[in-house]
């Protein structure tokens, strides 16, 4: 779907909502951003493409439910992000706690998250362009587009750890 010129702030058209539906997931570039659209669980979800962390896209992850949190895996490095709120999510042991158990702890919001709307059967995102800078912001900006095409070029990768240890 190519980008119609909007004032930046508005409401923008992401596609008719059967369409989206019928997609699960949709990639949008809305105001020079990358967004990916989601539906799930009957509610539609926008929220930056690329995970904050190193910046791999988010379109293939899996949706899990975290701690009573719906949440898009990175694929990448398996980085956990809720969809709603675009908090980061890990799971460590607290070792002040005897014994120690293992538990779902926040990092704050990591990923940008954007309000999306329904009308008349069209779905419309505004995105959300809160002061605070967002760590998924960097991969969207001209220096995280060059790390992720060098990134992508190379095969670069991180080993993945696994949520036990």
């Amino acid at each position: 779907m190519e980008e119609e010129e909007q004032p930046p702030g508005e409401l923008h058209f992401v596609g008719k909502r059967d369409e989206l539906i019928k997609a699960k997931r949709s990639f949008r570039t809305l105001e020079g951003r990358d967004i990916l659209i989601i539906h799930h669980q009957g509610v539609f979800y926008a929220i930056d493409c690329y995970c904050y962390h190193a910046g791999g896209t988010l379109q293939d992850g899996d949706i899990e439910d975290i701690n009573g949190k719906l949440c898009i895996i990175c694929p990448k490095h398996k980085y956990k992000i809720t969809l709603a709120e675009g908090e980061g999510l890990y799971r460590a042991r607290n070792p002040m706690e005897k014994p120690p158990v293992l538990r779902w702890y926040s990092k704050g919001v990591k990923q940008r998250v954007h309000a999306v709307t329904e009308a008349n059967g069209e779905v419309f995102v505004k995105l959300t362009m809160i002061p605070n800078w967002i760590e998924s912001d960097y991969y969207q900006g001209e220096k995280g587009k060059v790390e992720r095409a060098k990134a992508e070029a190379s095969g670069d990768d991180i080993p993945v750890m696994k949520d036990d240890e």
